[in-house]
């Protein structure tokens, strides 16, 4: 027997315009750079420029600016509110905000210097080796697998079947492993190892014969690797039959090799940082100028030319006229990007204003930050800026996601000023960075010889009035990628 039944049940369901506006809210200024011009690319009715109300607003300015400057005359001596000329702004929280609107010769792209990739500089140098058409094949299979620290982690046998697969070329594998070797003492020292051990070995290799600590240290890598990633200086010695002396060469002489020999081949592009927000404190004041930055984003408004269509479809729907000069497909294709045109211009407004909002509240609670720099970070986590701006926590980690803010003390991603809290002996809260910061200096000047365990380190943060424990220490301690005590230890000379 059929069983009908009645539910009653609430659902929560994103529209089409919210899930557009969430994306667009956690891409930062040059990903959303790229997003207008693709939505522009597949939608004829986005153009750029400013809505026609807003353009009138411009245009009656500029006239009331320039009548104004023709009945006052030009004093040396007169004030000029500056306030007023820059873009309408909200009062938030007791600081001014904007969006940086950057004049057409500041939008434009900064041309980059034309640079050679790695992979470029090494098939530049395969000239000098001499190489057969064949070996030459093999060679560029093995650089095109390097990876981007220098490292070919990629089996010899993928290689021979890469070759085989995409010229017709047999090769044996001890053929490539002496193609390889020989591109190895190419330019940098060290390109195309399969693992540090050998990266460091090729290194020491090359160097003169007269090098100080040359013979211990390959053979220290050679017959002792693993002690000597352990730092274990007696059984090193007893194993190559060496003095303190000699060891200490041989360290030195490995620490000065390059562990990452494909390290920095990055174009200025990859590594240019463009902020999303400016943060401004000027001296004596008590407000902070927060500036979203639009780069090369630009404004959006719909096309006229279709925007008339539009008015023309409708003028006939209205008078009922069936000689239409548009049939039924380009009417919807046009109300369809239509609506797409204004929704996508909104969630650009409303990402503006959202994305203000979280960076004004984070200068609320980080105001000492902004104006008097490291050492004044305090706790503070997404759930106090949700509270402040009355948004979703979810909301505030997408505006946080991967954006940048530029302020009197350099540039920072706006994770960096969220932080759990310690409270000191005073009752006093302050960021677990800052408590990072102190650790890192106490390792920094202690004795290499003797280094400084974490129990000893926990005493230590407890005499400047931090209650922390070992355990804590051991956590920062490995966040920030200090080793422990034992493989801090220098060689002490007998």
């Amino acid at each position: 027997m059929l069983n009908l039944q009645q539910k009653l049940s609430q659902q929560q369901k994103l529209s089409p315009q919210q899930i557009q506006y969430i994306k667009l809210l956690q891409l930062p200024t040059l990903a959303l750079e790229q997003r207008i011009k693709t939505e522009m690319e597949s939608n004829p009715l986005l153009e750029e420029g400013l809505d026609e109300e807003e353009e009138q607003e411009e245009r009656a300015e500029s006239k009331e600016e320039t009548s104004n400057q023709e009945e006052e005359p030009k004093s040396d001596d007169e004030d000029y509110n500056w306030e007023e000329l820059l873009p309408d702004a909200d009062e938030l929280y007791g600081h001014k905000a904007r969006v940086d609107n950057s004049d057409e010769e500041e939008r434009r792209e900064i041309p980059m210097a034309a640079g050679v990739s790695m992979a470029e500089h090494l098939k530049d140098q395969l000239a000098f080796l001499g190489l057969t058409e064949e070996e030459e094949l093999v060679a560029e299979q093995i650089i095109g697998s390097v990876d981007e620290d220098g490292y070919l982690r990629r089996p010899l046998e993928s290689i021979i079947d890469d070759v085989a697969f995409n010229y017709g070329v047999l090769v044996e594998e001890e053929q490539v492993e002496v193609i390889l070797k020989r591109i190895q003492k190419l330019e940098p020292l060290g390109i195309a190892s399969r693992d540090l051990r050998e990266c460091l070995m090729v290194q020491i290799e090359a160097l003169p014969g007269e090098t100080p600590g040359k013979d211990p240290a390959y053979r220290m890598l050679d017959r002792a690797y693993k002690e000597f990633t352990m730092k274990h200086y007696d059984h090193i010695k007893r194993k190559l039959d060496i003095g303190s002396e000699e060891l200490k060469d041989a360290y030195d002489l490995v620490q000065r090799l390059n562990p990452k020999p494909g390290e920095g081949d990055f174009t200025a592009a990859q590594n240019y940082i463009t902020p999303d927000f400016t943060v401004r404190y000027e001296e004596g004041g008590d407000d902070f100028l927060i500036s979203l930055n639009s780069g090369n984003t630009p404004e959006l408004r719909v096309s006229k030319q279709y925007r008339q269509m539009l008015e023309q479809i409708s003028t006939e729907k209205k008078r009922g006229s069936d000689s239409s000069a548009f049939d039924s497909d380009t009417r919807n294709f046009l109300k369809t990007k239509l609506e797409s045109a204004k929704w996508f211009i909104n969630s650009i407004h409303q990402r503006r204003n959202t994305m203000l909002k979280v960076m004004e509240a984070i200068v609320q609670i980080q105001g000492d930050f902004f104006r008097l720099g490291h050492g004044h970070l305090r706790p503070m986590i997404l759930k106090d800026i949700a509270d402040i701006i009355h948004m979703d926590i979810s909301t505030v980690s997408r505006v946080v996601n991967g954006k940048y803010v530029q302020c009197d003390f350099g540039v920072y991603e706006l994770k960096y000023f969220f932080s759990e809290g310690l409270s000191t002996d005073s009752g006093e809260e302050i960021s677990n960075k800052e408590v990072k910061a102190i650790i890192e200096e106490i390792i920094g000047a202690e004795n290499k010889q003797k280094p400084l365990s974490d129990q000893k380190i926990a005493t230590m943060l407890e005499g400047k009035g931090f209650q922390i424990a070992r355990r804590t220490v051991t956590k920062y301690r490995e966040q920030l990628g200090v080793p422990v005590a034992r493989l801090r230890k220098e060689i002490i000379l007998s």
